[in-house]
């Protein structure tokens, strides 16, 4: 089993919704708002800084519309 840190667990989710944000061409902005979280955590999200909650992480899943678990395909 490989082990990871949590901070480089952060850092991947990070870059990961910042990717499928990107996609769909959405502002950070636009994302925190439908997600109804602010963008500057959005932002620590996406920097690696922050651990959004489990509600949160749903919400911006949805709203990226992919399932969760892709979040953490790294």
């Amino acid at each position: 089993m490989v082990k990871i840190s949590e901070k480089e667990t952060k850092l991947n989710l990070g870059k990961r919704v910042k990717w499928f944000r990107s996609k769909l061409d959405l502002s950070q902005e636009q994302l925190a708002e439908k997600s109804d979280i602010s963008a500057t955590y959005l932002g620590h999200i996406e920097q690696g800084i922050k651990s959004p909650s489990l509600s949160a992480l749903v919400r911006i899943a949805n709203n990226l519309q992919v399932e969760i678990w892709k979040l953490f395909k790294f």
